[in-house]
């Protein structure tokens, strides 16, 4: 192998290794996905009795699962929206002492309804309904 081909493959090498490592980039280990709309079809049930399900039992509190936030008011409602803000699908957070759902990311806020309070975010969130039955609460598109 002379010097040019040498070169050209070192080249080649390091381009290809690039491109591979750009492609496996994101944005952020908090993005959820580069889709800003939140998930179609959702119909599940959470047994509040479950440990893992125990923040809602108190106002206030949230968990995230299948791609939606569910929170507690602090009037004690159960509140289903999507987790992803809709600014840059960044996870959203819900702050019960202010009500509402925020995104740490960029400092976009939205009410317990979904609408937007505070940009950069120009969407509201998608809700979800929620029906308690003793101790079950479905939570449903």
């Amino acid at each position: 192998m002379d010097r040019k081909d040498f070169l050209a493959s070192i080249g080649l090498s390091a381009a290809t290794f690039a491109l591979i490592n750009c492609v496996g980039c994101s944005k952020n280990s908090n993005s959820t996905s580069g889709d800003t709309s939140g998930p179609t079809g959702i119909d599940f049930v959470l047994d509040l009795t479950a440990t893992a399900n125990a923040s809602l039992n108190n106002n206030g509190g949230y968990l995230s699962t299948n791609g939606v936030i569910i929170a507690r008011s602090m009037s004690g409602t159960y509140i289903a929206v999507q987790r992803s803000c809709t600014h840059e699908s960044y996870g959203l957070i819900y702050q019960g002492s202010a009500n509402r759902f925020y995104c740490a990311n960029h400092g976009a806020t939205f009410s317990e309804s979904g609408t937007v309070t505070n940009g950069p975010a120009s969407r509201s969130l998608t809700t979800y309904h929620t029906q308690l039955t003793g101790t079950s609460l479905r939570i449903y598109s």
